[in-house]
């Protein structure tokens, strides 16, 4: 096979190679986040299944631990000391938050001065919702939505004047409840259970591989099949892309050269022949 023909062999492949998803192993665009995700040597306590694959930084995994993370400056504590059993889900959210690649599917556009983008209706599994609600309905907080409305005065969130403290199980009375107000919806109550492929997890044993994987790419694959999706896709964004090595886009204008060349004498063996 001479060099042109070699080349086209190469282009063919290229024009039906897939392009990278869009949505599936990618890191939003906000304050602590990585570019790109990849392996983090060592990740912090409960962010540490993500360590093989990750948008957090070692750091930003261990400032999620802090009762005053210097992350957003969020004080868990505003309505006296968070029981350690409350307080490990919350950590567990934080971790998927900044360290899950596998969120690409929920990515949204944010309207805030510190970040461009977050997530919106993540389906996260029954059992996720129920033991964070379960283990934090004693607690007590004086907001539903603590993405805004707190009292920034003081550097940190304090409760908004006028405001009472209040057990978890009155300010949210169901699981769905807690999921999905108390970050502005960044969180969908499901009936889908863990192992199912429809929900993701917010935490999970690394040893048994990450579940959230094959849960991206479902959702992804639904939401490229939606008509909105079909109709807001740029046509750079649907096409099929390929980096051809180097020495193949040099040698390619050797290739139209040598191809017509080619075809004149190979005879009934060669491009001849057709």
């Amino acid at each position: 096979m001479g060099v042109g023909q070699v080349l086209l062999v190469l282009l063919a492949a290229c024009a039906v190679m897939p392009a990278k998803d869009p949505l599936l192993n990618i890191c939003m665009d906000a304050k602590h986040h990585k570019t790109k995700p990849g392996p983090e040597g060592m990740l912090h306590d409960q962010c540490a299944p993500w360590k093989d694959n990750a948008c957090c930084t070692a750091n930003t995994s261990s400032e999620a631990h802090k009762d005053q993370s210097n992350l957003y400056n969020f004080n868990w504590n505003h309505c006296g000391l968070m029981p350690p059993k409350c307080k490990r889900h919350f950590i567990q959210d934080t971790c998927l938050y900044e360290c899950s690649p596998n969120l690409g599917p929920w990515i949204d556009q944010a309207d805030s001065s510190w970040r461009r983008e977050r997530i919106l209706h993540v389906p996260l599994c029954k059992e996720d919702c129920e033991e964070w609600w379960e283990d934090c309905k004693d607690y007590v907080t004086c907001k539903e939505n603590w993405h805004k409305g707190w009292n920034w005065a003081t550097g940190t969130n304090r409760c908004p004047w006028g405001s009472m403290c209040r057990p978890f199980s009155h300010v949210f009375p169901r699981p769905k409840d807690l999921c999905e107000k108390i970050w502005s919806n960044s969180y969908k109550y499901t009936t889908e259970h863990r192992g199912s492929g429809r929900c993701i997890q917010m935490w999970f044993d690394p040893a048994q591989g990450n579940p959230n994987v094959v849960v991206a790419k479902y959702y992804a694959w639904k939401k490229r099949s939606s008509p909105a999706w079909m109709e807001d896709v740029t046509p750079e964004t649907d096409k099929a892309v390929c980096a051809l090595p180097w020495p193949v886009l040099v040698l390619l204008p050797l290739a139209l050269v040598v191809l017509p060349e080619a075809a004149g004498g190979c005879g009934s063996h060669g491009w001849g022949s057709l």
